[in-house]
């Protein structure tokens, strides 16, 4: 049998983290097992659609590299892919379970179930049936005038329904706690729930995989497999994705989306391997994989029950993992952007600068602020030059710029091999340590606590001219300093 798994979204907004990882794990399931990955768009809810939420399932599926074997965009043997575009079949597949006994009309208004409700308070639980009872003669009465009318399903009023999950295992739940819930709505469109079980037996899909909090809905797909004489799926519901031990992610409340955390210089390799280890775990304690070695080692035995939480540090380190690893060429393209942000125009070798930043990055974010110091000196106190490591405060950063500035001036040569031997060789004449020169002249250069590069590096791509200008610079502000 061929495994089929299917991503069916609902165009709403963005895709939250939730989302992509459920699609990530269908994408896995089929393809670890040779088989097929569905994308179908749910859009029956029509009061939730937002205009554009589709083209950001298909963008965020494409960056991601999920590529779908069928959907709307690339067809198939099962099509259409889009629920609202396969509106014909579901009334008729409603009326298949009322002919079977297994679902009837009800044409209860919304005031009659709004004032039973309000009669029965905290002890309504369920639809009353009052239309279940209806004489049939008044049944074909109210259709042929045109009343408006809902489908409901017929839960069994006893017994269990039992069903296997693979990762949750054996659940069970006592029929006489399951409403009668609507298959199709007044307005002809079918609900979610309906919907769902026809297409997924339509397309031949095997595998459904979904969130925790659908395991109380799915006895009523199950009944509704059975009603219809059809095979179950596999079910593999997953845990909730958590923000902390108390709350699930939520855009409400300022969590991010996938789109959130491309925009905020996350690489998409880095957010789908993160994602990935979010409620499944490898054999061995393997944390970095290419999505190619993530379809090779999936197993759903190694889907966790425990909710999983997002940890944006985690996410972070594993990101300036990605980045530390990637051919220099491809980050370099990745970094222009952010680097033309930065320096704008600028005749400084940025390949130089992004070599010294690949190796200490989080964030594709983090360059600009890194790298601004190259186009224009900060304003910096003189707090800078005392470092205890380095052994060195305004005195020596004084004596050591005052000493570097004609040695550099002197240099026929300026690269960072000419910098670096006449700068060591300095060091030498003035028996001092090298990072009491060293660490001055970087700070002079930067006006920055920390930079990508020391003082050699950034003199090379600095220039002549502009380094000499810094050094002095910051002779005269350490002079300043040293008579108040």
């Amino acid at each position: 049998m061929e495994i089929r798994t299917r991503f069916a979204p609902s165009p709403t907004g963005y895709m939250h983290i939730g989302n992509l990882r459920t699609a990530l794990y269908e994408y896995l399931i089929a393809k670890s097992q040779g088989g097929k990955f569905i994308l179908r768009i749910e859009d029956t809810d029509q009061e939730r659609y937002v205009e554009g939420a589709a083209d950001i399932i298909y963008n965020t599926l494409k960056m991601t590299g999920l590529h779908h074997d069928e959907g709307p965009d690339v067809g198939g043997a099962f099509g259409p892919y889009v629920q609202s575009e396969r509106m014909g079949m579901y009334m008729d597949y409603a009326k298949e379970l009322v002919e079977k006994g297994e679902a009837y009309y009800c044409f209860c208004t919304k005031e009659r179930l709004e004032a039973l409700k309000a009669t029965k308070g905290e002890a309504f639980a369920k639809y009353d049936r009052h239309c279940y009872h209806l004489p049939q003669e008044e049944v074909q009465a109210k259709l042929a005038a045109g009343e408006p009318f809902v489908i409901r399903q017929k839960m069994p009023d006893e017994g269990t329904t039992v069903f296997q999950d693979m990762v949750y295992g054996e659940i069970t739940v006592e029929n006489k706690e399951l409403d009668d819930q609507i298959l199709m709505k007044a307005d002809g469109f079918p609900t979610y729930n309906f919907a769902n079980v026809v297409d997924d037996h339509l397309m031949k899909i095997t595998h459904v995989v979904r969130g925790s909090e659908y395991l109380s809905s799915t006895p009523k797909y199950n009944l509704l497999y059975q009603a219809f004489g059809w095979e179950a799926p596999v079910y593999v519901h997953l845990p909730a994705v958590m923000r902390d031990a108390h709350h699930k992610l939520s855009k409400r409340h300022g969590d991010k989306s996938f789109e959130d955390l491309v925009k905020e210089g996350y690489l998409v390799e880095a957010i789908v391997n993160y994602i990935a280890l979010l409620g499944w775990s490898p054999s061995d304690n393997t944390e970095i994989f290419s999505l190619k070695e993530l379809e090779e080692r999936f197993d759903i035995a190694g889907l966790s029950k425990s909710p999983a939480i997002f940890d944006i540090k985690k996410l972070t380190w594993m990101n300036g993992e990605y980045l530390k690893a990637m051919d220099f060429e491809k980050f370099y393209a990745l970094s222009q952007p952010k680097l033309k942000e930065a320096l704008g125009e600028t005749s400084l070798d940025c390949r130089k600068i992004a070599a010294l930043l690949q190796k200490r990055l989080e964030t594709l974010n983090d360059i600009p602020a890194l790298v601004a110091f190259f186009k224009e000196l900060p304003v910096y106190g003189t707090k800078l030059y005392t470092h205890k490591k380095m052994k060195t405060n305004d005195a020596i950063a004084l004596t050591s710029l005052e000493a570097a500035i004609p040695v550099l001036k002197g240099l026929a040569d300026w690269n960072e091999t000419s910098i670096h031997d006449n700068l060591i060789a300095l060091v030498g004449e003035m028996g001092i340590k090298n990072g009491q020169l060293l660490w001055p002249v970087r700070t002079a250069l930067s006006g920055e606590p920390v930079s990508p590069g020391g003082a050699i590096e950034l003199a090379d791509i600095l220039g002549k001219e502009e380094s000499i200008s810094r050094l002095e610079k910051g002779i005269s502000l350490l002079r300043q300093e040293e008579t108040k």
